[in-house]
């Protein structure tokens, strides 16, 4: 009798514990998401303000996005050495602080460092949180589990146009920052009190200080290059990139316990393919945001608010489908449901470069649902194949390689728009004088995040076979 008590005890605090890590994930994925979306549509108010270009503006986003593709690596090997929860909970406090000094900033520069540290803690946040659902969740409930996790996620990219616009309409582009605020403190308490559980798989391990300082210098040289693409110094740090990224693969192939342990890649397919295809996946989806909102506010002549409810329809369906998506990938192949979901976003990428001043509203509409459904069904899927294709030991470093891809893919896809929009633009400031050329330099884009896509069907389809129970 003792003991069936003592087993329903253990069972309903495991069961708690889950409920709280995944309340508390969720809450956290909704945050930066939150942040992006609402940032975007705020980018015309904010360029207004601080009286700068487009080009200028893009480094609002791109500067966080940087800093979160350089440390997540980093953060997720910290996290399974010292403990993952330390790394969240530091990471959503020192998120909190940032988003409440950029309330008071009133110049670019200070704006874009304050960004950086929100991408900083952010790579704290996105390094570990998807190891710790792994940690708690076995294989046949993890991938409902992260469908939750991704629908909060696209909660806060469907919420962030909405509420953005109206508080950009209403109050300015710094009340988001002051909402984001107060969310992040409701984060703070939730990490305290309901997450009770510490995860440290690689305990007493050494860490990697080389090869971190090797991965950051390599992925700043590239990514800084390819946003100053054509020119001779983007060329120039574009290649000190690569080469800085083959000395530090070389060196962590050389050492026992590297922060980037590149023999996975080598030894574990479905690791390999699934990273690459979400890189491909996020380097093809990511600046349609940061368009659209251009698109909409000054070619189609709209304000922050209408914009925003337009913009919903993308994140929204996403949001609705991602749940269904998660808990399919525990039943079926999740990499063919992902491969399904890159082939959907595809096509709605070719739809999107035929739009022009003259679209309808409802087409575009139409179109970002479309999207919002194909990267539904790849997200969540994707990232269970990766999280379950890894003994427990690396699931920080799996958790890295999702977020990590994730944030690089991003990047790259700011770093083409930016270019095109140099190419087109220049350094002018968007008005209607120029509306044409940010219609070209979209519709450029979005034929190079068409081709995008389809590699990646095949990146995706590539890896597609029954899954190993690696960490159940």
């Amino acid at each position: 009798m003792t003991n069936l008590f003592d087993n329903l005890t253990d069972e309903k605090e495991i069961k708690g514990q889950k409920q709280a890590v995944l309340l508390v994930s969720a809450f956290a994925a909704f945050l930066v998401p939150f942040l992006t979306s609402a940032i975007n549509l705020a980018l015309p108010a904010i360029g207004r303000d601080l009286h700068v270009n487009a080009i200028s503006l893009s480094w609002v986003v791109s500067s966080s996005l940087l800093a979160t593709a350089i440390f997540l690596l980093p953060f997720g090997k910290l996290g399974d050495i010292f403990g993952r929860k330390k790394v969240f909970s530091l990471g959503i406090i020192l998120f909190t602080i940032a988003t409440l000094l950029i309330v008071f900033s009133h110049s670019l520069a200070s704006l874009v460092v304050l960004r950086t540290i929100q991408g900083f803690s952010s790579a704290m946040i996105f390094g570990t949180s998807l190891a710790i659902l792994t940690s708690v969740f076995p294989l046949g409930e993890r991938g409902r589990a992260m469908g939750i996790q991704v629908t909060a996620t696209y909660l806060g990219l469907s919420s962030g146009p909405v509420i953005g616009g109206v508080l950009t309409h209403s109050l300015g582009w710094r009340s988001i920052f002051v909402f984001l605020f107060l969310i992040g403190l409701i984060s703070i308490y939730l990490v305290f009190t309901k997450m009770k559980s510490e995860w440290a798989d690689a305990r007493g391990e050494p860490f990697d200080w080389k090869g971190s300082a090797f991965y950051g210098v390599s992925l700043f040289a590239f990514m800084f290059g390819f946003s100053r693409l054509p020119s001779a110094i983007g060329w120039i740090f574009l290649a000190s990139g690569i080469f800085a990224g083959i000395i530090f693969l070389l060196f962590e192939r050389k050492i026992e316990h590297p922060v980037f342990d590149a023999r996975l890649f080598l030894t574990n397919k479905v690791l390999a393919l699934s990273g690459i295809a979400a890189l491909i996946n996020y380097s093809a989806t990511s600046a349609i945001g940061f368009f659209m909102s251009l698109y909409l506010q000054y070619v189609k002549g709209i304000d922050a608010r209408a914009a925003g409810l337009i913009m919903i329809s993308q994140p929204l369906a996403m949001a609705l489908l991602s749940p269904v998506a998660g808990k399919l990938s525990d039943r079926k192949n999740p990499g063919v449901i992902a491969s399904a979901g890159m082939g959907i976003t595809g096509i709605g990428l070719i739809l999107l470069c035929f739009i022009n001043a003259s679209t309808p509203f409802y087409l575009i509409i139409c179109l970002l649902i479309l999207l919002g459904v194909g990267f539904a069904l790849f997200s969540s899927p994707n990232s269970n194949a990766i999280m379950s294709s890894v003994e427990k030991r690396f699931l920080g470093i799996a958790s890295s390689v999702v977020g990590t891809m994730r944030m690089i893919g991003q990047m790259m896809s700011m770093g083409i728009a930016m270019m095109l929009i140099s190419l087109y633009i220049g350094k002018q400031t968007i008005n209607p004088a120029t509306s044409s050329g940010l219609i070209a330099a979209m519709k450029t884009g979005f034929i190079i995040f068409s081709i995008l896509s389809v590699l990646g069907v095949f990146a995706s389809l590539a890896r597609n076979e029954k899954l190993g129970n690696k960490n159940s």
